[in-house]
């Protein structure tokens, strides 16, 4: 893979950057967008960007910095769901404090933001505390928008709990976006500006990046991303007014800047910014080196979207506009869905075999593909298919046993599934028979270097074939077309 970003030079850019605007505060309130592990997103269109490295980078701050969770009490209810991750927002908050810990890094609390007594979100709490896990609630802000004399006083912001923190950073980040992270920073600094502690907001989003121009790729990737939420590119009006400087941001923070720049000089008595981009400490524009590699990287991960909100639609999931405007960013890019070199393949290789689902998989540079056989599902297939090639195994030589593969089947059979075996099971297999075959034991070890290949399935991979295929890394599109048996 060609690297086209600095991982190295960004952690210690971006950490001094954090560094340098809480040491402006007694304590600093850090909005953190996004996703604080696994950012998969950053990691697909800045090829060198570490999925971990907001979490790497926070490590440093450790001893000064402690975590709090905003989760929106509508998403519980709704049993909302993280699509890439398959699990629901409260899960996935359960899931975010013990990865915080393992790490060493200080988890103070919970805030449920937007609370109105709903029970499913009432047990969620209870299982919380059960756990020792602090929970605070916020309801709707009175006043919130545009009564600022009542957002910035007891009824406002001041109803809200305060929530006692100890380190000059506080991290407030969430499993997805609505969550309250904002209201909740500025309660916070509300209550602590009664209480004479000179504390102040920031916001840490990785994209859109605001030194990369309006129609870069980069943020026309995260335009994609974000396509079921409307959100829009905008050159920062406020910025480019008092600096004469452009500088990109979204509609949402442009939107509710004035209303936010008027709160913020409410609680603080001063005022601290000028515009939404002087809010951020985002560094990520400035370890790009390699602008070709970046940008081609950022228009498959818009191919990508499109073929993903394809599916969402006819699934029921988004509307016909989320992904009609990924096409447009398409067509402003001049690519189309063959962009990925995977697509043709899998339709031609589909046509040939008479219809038969197939998926397409490229792995250094060589197009592979696999179908649906009596013995091997298409994933199963292509993975086998590509293993064999990494380790230079021929074709005609076969990796799992009968003797292994017998009691699988016989257990399918019996328990009324399809012979077909899956991915995982025939990873499971490969396992096995590695133990005494050295082929099959220097197949399995090429698993790993399927980490961010692209793959096309000229159906809808759903269940475990999904999961399988998500767990290896590997970057899968499909046609929204789904099996006959699976409709």
């Amino acid at each position: 893979m060609k690297i086209g970003f600095d991982n190295q030079k960004y952690v210690k850019i971006q950490s001094e950057k954090i560094k340098e605007r809480f040491q402006l505060f007694d304590k600093l309130y850090l909005e953190v967008g996004g996703k604080l592990f696994d950012d998969s997103h950053a990691a697909r269109i800045l090829p060198g960007f570490k999925n971990d490295v907001k979490i790497s980078m926070f490590q440093e701050l450790k001893n000064d910095l402690e975590i709090i969770f905003c989760i929106n009490a509508g998403d519980i209810e709704k049993k909302k769901t993280r699509g890439e991750y398959g699990i629901t927002y409260d899960m996935e908050i359960i899931k975010l404090i013990n990865n915080s810990k393992k790490l060493g890094f200080t988890v103070n609390s919970v805030v449920v933001t937007l609370y109105h007594n709903q029970v499913s979100v009432d047990k969620f709490i209870k299982k919380l505390n059960r756990n020792g896990i602090k929970t605070y609630i916020h309801t709707f802000t009175k006043g919130y928008p545009t009564d600022v004399d009542t957002i910035v006083s007891d009824e406002g912001y001041g109803a809200n709990p305060y929530i006692p923190t100890t380190k000059p950073l506080i991290l407030v980040n969430a499993p997805g976006p609505g969550s309250g992270k904002l209201a909740t920073c500025l309660s916070q600094i509300y209550h602590e500006y009664k209480n004479g502690v000179n504390a102040g907001y920031a916001k840490f989003e990785t994209f859109p990046v605001w030194n990369l121009p309006l129609k870069h790729p980069v943020n026309l990737a995260y335009e994609a991303a974000t396509a079921d939420l409307k959100d829009v590119n905008m050159i920062d009006p406020f910025h480019l007014e008092k600096y004469g400087k452009i500088a990109i941001n979204y509609n949402r923070d442009i939107e509710t800047f004035p209303i936010l720049k008027n709160i913020l000089s409410r609680v603080s008595q001063k005022e601290l910014y000028h515009s939404p981009t002087d809010m951020g400490v985002n560094m990520v524009g400035f370890c790009i080196t390699d602008n070709d590699v970046v940008e081609d990287a950022s228009k498959r991960e818009i191919v990508r979207r499109y073929y993903n909100e394809k599916i969402n639609y006819k699934m029921g999931l988004c509307d016909e506009d989320t992904y009609k405007k990924i096409k447009l960013l398409m067509n402003e890019l001049k690519i189309d869905e063959y962009y990925l070199d995977v697509v043709k393949p899998a339709l031609k290789k589909k046509e040939k075999e008479h219809g038969l689902p197939v998926i397409a998989l490229k792995v250094n540079n060589k197009i592979l593909t696999g179908k649906k056989t009596d013995l091997l599902t298409p994933a199963g297939a292509v993975v086998l298919n590509a293993i064999k090639y990494l380790s230079k195994i021929p074709d005609d030589i076969y990796l799992l046993s009968p003797t292994v593969l017998e009691p699988i089947l016989k257990l399918k059979e019996d328990m009324g599934k399809s012979n077909c075996l899956s991915l995982s099971e025939v990873l499971t297999a490969l396992s096995i028979c590695s133990v005494t075959n050295p082929l099959a034991a220097k197949a399995i070890s090429y698993v790993p270097r399927l980490n961010n290949c692209d793959a096309h399935s000229t159906y809808i991979v759903t269940g475990s074939d999904k999961k399988a295929l998500k767990d290896l890394k590997i970057n899968l599109t499909c046609e929204n077309e789904f099996l006959e048996e699976e409709m």
